[in-house]
């Protein structure tokens, strides 16, 4: 039996950690045949070139680049595709050094604004307490058990306990809403805009950017890791249904942020696949119309990481005909055509999307001291009625969902 649990429409919202956790896999193994390996379109030597040179002077090591952000901005998001090993083990490399620059304010979506206390309690420990970080994400997600998103919590510990007498803490800051997921009764329920109201209770991503404005108005400044989607800042992200446009999302995190903050918020994405056009559950494919990961297959010396600024950069205003993030944004609806100047401020280029890895799922994350918790707050009705055994498989699944997603691409 295959249940799906995420990419739920609900009009234009995709809600907190749940956004990019698709088609968990229940029971039984789900068979599709591999596609054939999908290369990026080349591009012309003049652009090689060109790339070459202006990456040369201007891109940066991606945790040079990010620390340099705070320079001008007082807060920078960190957007990623969700689950992809090398980006969460990135943000959590990030912490310490930015620590010591002077950013004392670490802000996450994987944990709820109810366990603000839980975190503070994990931050001030005398010892790492491994079964409290692992809490504080389960609480968040019941179905997120992976490691690399707790040890990013033990990298902000580790800073606090080894930092001098005199210097600041690091305060992580929970930023997701505490959900009612009991009120879904059936998967249908998951494009039934009534039901979320029940579900969110009126929680939306404006407490999200409550959090973060109020560390910046004691004069902190702040990183903020989250799936891309909450972190659009400048970009409006398309409500797409069927494959059509049916209209912009001004309300997520990044953009409520823009308008409060302006130009001291911007958004970096972590490069990964895109859906295609056809919508939000359409296959992947490689981003800005697979121009950076072309540039990178076909340099001599091989790829190398990279973070730079897109407006500057060479790619700002190609076109890119061939995404969901497209919509809204053709003439047709009173656009000028989409590039990835419009989708976000700054871009981190870490390896070839071939060579991702999914995280590492903890082996009992469900167990006997949190199953009733995750049965009862589990998205999908269906998994209430599961056994540890049979739930641990349905969130371990997501590495099945990897290969599939992204396996062809190189």
């Amino acid at each position: 039996m295959i249940t799906r649990l995420g990419n739920h429409r609900v009009g234009e919202q995709w809600f907190g950690a749940l956004t990019m956790f698709v088609c968990l896999i229940l029971i039984s193994a789900c068979s599709k045949t591999t596609p054939s390996s999908i290369n990026p379109s080349a591009i012309s030597e003049d652009l090689q070139t060109e790339l070459e040179s202006w990456f040369g002077e201007h891109g940066r090591a991606p945790d040079t680049y990010v620390a340099g952000l705070f320079a001008n901005h007082d807060v920078v998001i960190l957007g990623e595709q969700h689950r992809i090993k090398h980006d969460v083990e990135f943000v959590a490399s990030m912490i310490a050094p930015l620590h010591a620059s002077g950013v004392h304010t670490f802000a996450t979506e994987f944990a709820r604004r109810s366990d603000q206390s839980l975190l503070d309690s994990l931050m001030a420990g005398e010892e790492w307490n491994e079964t409290l970080a692992r809490e504080i994400i389960f609480n968040q997600f019941m179905a997120w058990g992976f490691q690399e998103y707790v040890d990013i919590l033990h990298a902000a510990w580790q800073v606090n306990h080894d930092r001098a007498e005199d210097e600041s803490s690091m305060r992580v800051l929970a930023l997701n809403n505490t959900l009612d997921m009991s009120h879904f009764k059936s998967e249908a329920d998951w494009d039934n805009s009534e039901v979320w109201k029940l579900v969110r209770a009126g929680q939306t991503e404006a407490d999200w950017t409550q959090v973060v404005l109020d560390a910046v108005a004691q004069g902190e400044k702040v990183l903020i890791h989250c799936g891309i989607h909450h972190a659009f800042s400048g970009y409006h992200q398309p409500v797409v249904v069927d494959g059509e446009f049916v209209r912009h999302n001004r309300s997520r995190m990044g953009n409520v942020l823009r308008d409060s903050l302006g130009m001291g918020v911007v958004t970096v994405y972590l490069h990964a696949p895109w859906n295609t056009s056809a919508g939000y559950n359409a296959d992947f494919i490689h981003p800005a119309g697979g121009r950076l990961d072309a540039f990178m297959l076909t340099r001599d010396e091989g790829p190398f990481t990279l973070g730079f600024d897109v407006a500057d950069s060479p790619l700002a205003s190609l076109p890119i005909t061939d995404a969901v993030y497209v919509h809204g944004y053709t003439a047709s609806h009173g656009g000028d055509g989409f590039t990835i100047s419009d989708f976000c401020d700054g871009w981190i280029y870490t390896k070839p999307v071939g060579e991702f890895e999914p995280v590492t799922y903890i082996d009992g994350w469900i167990n006997e001291s949190n199953l009733a918790q995750a049965q009862a707050t589990a998205m999908n009705p269906y998994w209430r009625s599961l056994d540890i055994n049979d739930l641990n498989d349905g969130c371990r699944s997501y590495k099945q969902d990897f290969e599939r997603f992204f396996g062809n691409l190189k």
